[in-house]
């Protein structure tokens, strides 16, 4: 879909590693050197024509992530640097000052370390409690084993709406219709689905989300934070500096911007944001269940052919985004993906950044395929036809 679109498809590549980042459309390389060329100045600095036209970009693409996950305001919509930025700045910008010791935050063991590794920070500093919500026999996560989780002391569940190996699609709005009753907050890690399922945080009643640009077919460097208004009003600034305040002076005194420049300190990304505006655009005109129903008919046709390969262990056949874990028994993941790189295949290796799910999947490292709207059941074949070597072990050795 769209091939014509991504130069980097151009090269002699299959990209199976969708999932760490996508290629990017012509448009954004074209936005950004239009940006750089033709109107490059300073955003909410300037009151001549070149700085109100760069405003006036910038502001588009607010809106138009406001509309891409249905946010009620625009000033619900922040931009940081990425996804591991935004929830850093809502776990210690917000939760810091929302918890006391003791007070108990769910995760799950298949999360990211973006949103693993700030809470073990925070509750070292604060004396809180980590407790982990027990994953199915097929690594999912379910309403039921959240509610079983929940204590009294319960104030904060914080897991992602798809996770990044597992390729769970997470039952995100009951899960916050649950917390919502026991006084509970929920933080979303969005990586990996905003850019590939519909996402409407009204409807699921999201009360923080945090997603990246660069794995959306966007630039690096770009993050989206969002929190309902009357929660982002309460949010404490972990970064200071120009553009977030409205005076200062040598006494102490400051008074700071309302959301959502207090969280935008700075010179930020301007050209990326704009760059990422049009992406958005482009993304649009295709429709996000045109993509997302093509990369369900690219995941089952993967898991149809994958299933005949010799000694192929799968970890998610039923999961349902297009994420697919596997091994090939008795070869060494990273080994597997350097083999698969001499027939220019790109799969991700590794733990993926979710290092303790090897507690609930029994094995540390795995290789992962993920899809995005330009891959191919052509590309498909090439892999399964790659991994169905007879030679496979030999020659890796």
């Amino acid at each position: 879909m769209n091939r014509e679109d991504f130069a980097m498809l151009t090269q002699n590549i299959i990209y199976l590693d969708n999932g760490a980042t996508t290629f990017k459309p012509k448009v954004l390389s074209e936005s950004i050197a239009s940006y750089y060329n033709q109107y490059c100045a300073n955003a909410h600095r300037g009151d001549y024509d070149l700085s109100l036209k760069v405003d006036e970009m910038y502001e588009h693409t607010r809106q138009l992530v406001q509309e891409w996950i249905h946010a009620k305001h625009t000033e619900e919509i922040i931009f940081t640097s990425g996804a591991t930025d935004s929830l850093n700045k809502i776990i210690f910008g917000y939760f810091r000052y929302y918890l006391h010791e003791g007070d108990e935050v769910l995760l799950t063991k298949s999360e990211h370390a973006s949103n693993v590794l700030p809470w073990f920070e925070l509750a070292d500093d604060m004396g809180l409690v980590i407790r982990y919500i027990e994953l199915d026999e097929e690594k999912k996560v379910t309403l039921e084993n959240v509610e079983r989780a929940i204590t009294p002391r319960t104030k904060v569940i914080s897991i992602a709406h798809i996770t990044n190996v597992v390729g769970d699609v997470r039952p995100i709005k009951e899960i916050n219709q649950l917390a919502h009753q026991k006084g509970i907050l929920v933080l979303v890690d969005g990586a990996q689905s905003v850019p590939h399922i519909p996402v409407d945080v009204q409807d699921l009643d999201i009360d923080f989300l945090a997603f990246s640009a660069h794995k959306m077919y966007g630039p690096t460097g770009v993050g989206v934070l969002y929190g309902k208004k009357e929660l982002l009003n309460q949010i404490h600034p972990i970064e200071f500096g120009g553009g977030m305040n409205t005076s200062f002076s040598s006494d102490g005194m400051r008074i700071y911007h309302e959301i959502p420049y207090l969280l935008e300190p700075g010179t930020q990304n301007v050209a990326d944001v704009i760059g990422f505006g049009c992406v958005l655009s482009y993304l649009q005109n295709i429709g996000m269940q045109k993509m997302n129903a093509y990369e369900q008919e690219l995941r089952a046709y993967a898991i149809r052919k994958m299933k005949n390969i010799p000694n192929i262990l799968l970890y998610n056949e039923n999961s349902d985004s297009g994420i697919i874990t596997f091994n090939i028994k008795d070869v060494f993941a990273q080994d597997l993906a350097i083999y698969l790189n001499k027939y220019h295949i790109c799969v991700r290796a590794g733990n993926h950044c979710a290092k303790i799910l090897k507690d609930e999947l029994g094995i540390k490292n795995t290789c992962r395929v993920s899809f995005a709207l330009y891959n191919t059941k052509e590309e498909i074949d090439r892999l399964v036809d790659v991994l169905s070597n007879p030679n496979l072990k030999e020659e890796i050795i």
